[in-house]
């Protein structure tokens, strides 16, 4: 890829962390932590990969997305925003009451939702649900999800595994976003889900294992899922947690804890002189 592509999504990237440091600071509460990390996948997904129209948010045959990671939404907001499917003013909203932007994502107010989630592993059998349906309608579309490393162990997740493998349901592309923490600790401490990748070999998908903030490798893996002729797509994706903010990079703490003023100017003074830093280049 040349470098003004990876520039390009670079700029798109950060100014979505700005979202969601903008957003959990004004609400007071969420989850930046894993926001952060996931946000390269989605800025691939949503300015590259997928079959979108934000001025037709429910066109029959576009991509669908799921975040099976529901509580991860001002990522998922924050792109949308970025992407046009709503004005970027509304992210100060977050959780407020009078706003649709709720604490998880809600197919029925946000545009460009495809799925409410937010209670863990149901997001990932949606998208199951939804790519069999594509199947059986004899459609082309793809379904993307992804699923915390927290997540996978909710039992519900394997039932999901077993069923996409099953029905050969190679238009599921799933990635993993693979930080290692959840909000009571490490995976491997709390409930360790490991291996990742041996499992789901085990379950009869297709499993690709990447760095999750480089733009080249999650294109490629993109693309070898879509080459898949009779199996599901499992990109394991190794990232970091509070990616780009270096005071949360790696921290458990911010799973699910809003930054203060003073922090969230540092963390946005981070974050633009990064962007300002692509400018100059």
């Amino acid at each position: 890829m040349d470098k003004c592509k990876t520039d390009e999504f670079k700029k798109i990237a950060y100014r979505i962390r700005k979202h969601i440091i903008e957003g959990t600071f004004n609400a007071g509460s969420g989850h930046p932590g894993g926001s952060l990390s996931c946000t390269d996948i989605l800025t691939v997904l949503y300015f590259h990969s997928m079959n979108i129209d934000p001025k037709n948010p429910k066109a029959p045959d576009r991509d669908r997305f799921v975040l099976s990671k529901g509580h991860c939404a001002p990522a998922l907001y924050g792109t949308l925003a970025e992407r046009g499917f709503f004005p970027k003013e509304e992210i100060v909203k977050l959780r407020r009451i009078d706003s649709y932007l709720e604490g998880h994502p809600c197919m029925k107010s946000v545009p460009g939702v495809d799925m409410s989630t937010g209670s863990l592993a149901q997001g990932f059998s949606a998208s199951v649900g939804m790519a069999l349906a594509g199947k059986i309608d004899k459609k082309d579309y793809h379904v993307y999800t992804i699923l915390g490393d927290g997540e996978l162990e909710e039992g519900q997740v394997w039932e999901a595994a077993m069923a996409a493998a099953h029905f050969k349901l190679n238009n599921l592309i799933a990635f993993v976003d693979h930080n290692g923490m959840q909000i009571d600790g490490y995976i491997t401490e709390v409930m360790s889900p490991e291996p990742v990748v041996g499992k789901f070999k085990a379950f009869g998908w297709n499993v690709i294992n990447i760095d999750g903030h480089d733009y080249e490798q999650i294109i490629d893996a993109i693309e070898q899922g879509k080459m898949q002729k009779d199996k599901p797509t499992m990109i394991v994706a190794e990232t970091i947690k509070g990616k780009g903010v270096s005071f949360m990079e790696g921290q458990v703490g911010w799973h699910g804890k809003a930054p203060d003023k003073e922090q969230r100017d540092k963390a946005i003074a981070e974050l633009d002189e990064f962007l300002a830093g692509l400018e100059v280049e």
